[in-house]
């Protein structure tokens, strides 16, 4: 994303980029940004789910969008209202003081990695697992003690067994951290994240100081940035899983029965959050209505029948 912003503008706008921990530790970077001591940051919005839910909603949710439904509820408008995705999180942004641009998405998840086999929901129970975003809080319900560890130090607390589980991100990333060395059972689906998106998190007060063609230009990197890392991930996760596979990885699958509780837990507490926070269930709302037409459209080409 810097490096398009600096060409775009023929060097007259540049971005310096700090890796986690520079400045302020990686899971603080949005709160930096709103505080003003960096002007931008890019980040997984979902970290920040326990400041308020509706963060949640802007990266993935159990059971929701994967990565291209994600992109499509974003950029275009869906819905009675006529808005897109970016305009109703970037309504609820605003009152954090932010701007976010989706920029980034590493597709398709994994169901993390744990060190024993997980067949029953009774096998979940007390396993610590490190978990971002809602997942954490909808694993919570059927057992598990989630814990929020920056991607750095997950390997050696599995390690050392002060966690028993860990999901990241996919085979791309997970094999470069080695996890399969020290938790072997790999499983799958990734059903808390279908497609997490990443942002690019502006302070919005020092946005609003940026001409009209550096704002685009931030918008137009951001997208080009988006669309390359997940055409990156695609590209690179299959070669990678093959090689957990032949590492010694063994891929598992979550069972029915864990699957049907999760996505049970998964609708109350939406509905428990909904009633709460007027902001998520806007979002929320809207995001469901388009993944219904989504659905609905998918069967009504491959059925004659009238959808439920």
């Amino acid at each position: 994303m810097a490096k398009f912003i600096k060409e775009a503008s023929d060097g007259n706008f540049e971005v310096q980029v700090f890796a986690a921990g520079e400045i302020v530790p990686g899971l603080q970077a949005a709160d930096a940004a709103t505080a003003g001591t960096v002007e931008m940051a890019h980040t997984a919005s979902y970290y920040y789910w326990g400041k308020d839910p509706s963060y949640a909603l802007a990266t993935a949710i159990p059971f929701g969008l994967n990565a291209r439904q994600q992109n499509a509820w974003y950029y275009h408008p869906s819905g009675a209202d006529g808005k897109t995705g970016n305009d109703l999180m970037n309504e609820f942004y605003a009152t954090q003081g932010l701007i976010g641009f989706p920029c980034g998405n590493t597709g398709a998840q994994m169901g993390g990695w744990f060190r024993k086999e997980i067949n029953t929901l009774a096998d979940l129970k007390g396993v610590k697992m490190r978990i971002g975003g809602m997942g954490g809080k909808i694993f919570e319900k059927l057992g598990i003690v989630p814990q929020q560890i920056a991607g750095g130090d997950i390997y050696p607390s599995l390690e050392k067994g002060t966690i028993d589980a860990a999901e990241w991100v996919g085979p791309y990333d997970d094999e470069k951290l080695g996890f399969y060395k020290v938790a072997p059972f790999y499983y799958y689906p990734g059903w808390w994240e279908g497609g997490p998106v990443l942002h690019t998190l502006v302070n919005l007060a020092k946005y609003n100081e940026l001409s009209p063609a550096n704002k685009a230009i931030i918008d137009a990197a951001c997208r080009a940035a988006n669309a390359d890392m997940m055409a990156n991930y695609d590209s690179k996760n299959p070669a990678a899983l093959k090689k957990l596979v032949g590492a010694g990885a063994q891929l598992r699958p979550y069972s029915q029965e864990i699957l049907q509780a999760a996505y049970d837990a998964a609708k109350a507490t939406y509905a428990e959050i909904s009633a709460a926070n007027p902001m998520f269930k806007k979002v929320y709302d809207h995001q469901l209505e388009f993944k219904r037409t989504l659905i609905s459209g998918r069967r009504s080409r491959s059925t004659p029948s009238t959808p439920s």
